[in-house]
C-alpha cells in the first residue's frame, strides 16, 4: 500500500535491520525498540489488523512469529520474550504487526508501559539482527 512504511520494508524500498523474509512474513528491528533486539514481524500483504488477516494464513504467519521469538530468546540469550500485537489503538503504523520483545528478570518491564531505547548506531543494529537471523530456526 501507498505511504505504508512496513509495505516499504517489505518491498525493498525502506531500508530495514532484517531478520527474515519468508513467504509467510518479514521481521525486522523495530526503530525504536523496547530493548534492543525488539522484533517486528509483518505479513506481505498490506493488512491492518489481525482480523483481516485471512484465516488460511495463520499457522504460517504465527509459525514466523513463533520461530522469532525461539530466535530471540536463543541468539541473544534473554530470559524469554514478550510476544504482543496492537490493533488499531496504539498501533502506530497502520499494518499488522506482532511484537518479539528479549526479556531478561529484572529489566523493569512492567505492564503496559513501553519505554523505549535506540542503537548506538547501524553497526549494534546490524550486530542484533545477525545473532538473532543466525539463531532462526
Amino acid at each position: 500500500m501507498s505511504g505504508c512504511v512496513f509495505c516499504g520494508i517489505v518491498a525493498g524500498e525502506v531500508p530495514a535491520f532484517r531478520v527474515a523474509d519468508e513467504a509467510d512474513g518479514v521481521a525486522f528491528l523495530d526503530t525504536r525498540p523496547v530493548f534492543k533486539g525488539h522484533v517486528l514481524v509483518v505479513p506481505r500483504t498490506h493488512l491492518v489488523t489481525l482480523a483481516d488477516l485471512p484465516a488460511y494464513a495463520l499457522p504460517g504467519y504465527f509459525r514466523l512469529v513463533r520461530r522469532l521469538a525461539v530466535a530471540v530468546e536463543a541468539g541473544l540469550g534473554s530470559g524469554g520474550t514478550f510476544v504482543a500485537m496492537n490493533n488499531k489503538v496504539s498501533q502506530s503504523v497502520p499494518h499488522l504487526h506482532t511484537h518479539v520483545v528479549p526479556r531478561t528478570k529484572g529489566d523493569g518491564l512492567r505492564g503496559f508501559f513501553w519505554p523505549r531505547t535506540r542503537y548506538a548506531d547501524d553497526a549494534e543494529a546490524e550486530d542484533f539482527a545477525g545473532r538473532i537471523a543466525a539463531a532462526l530456526v
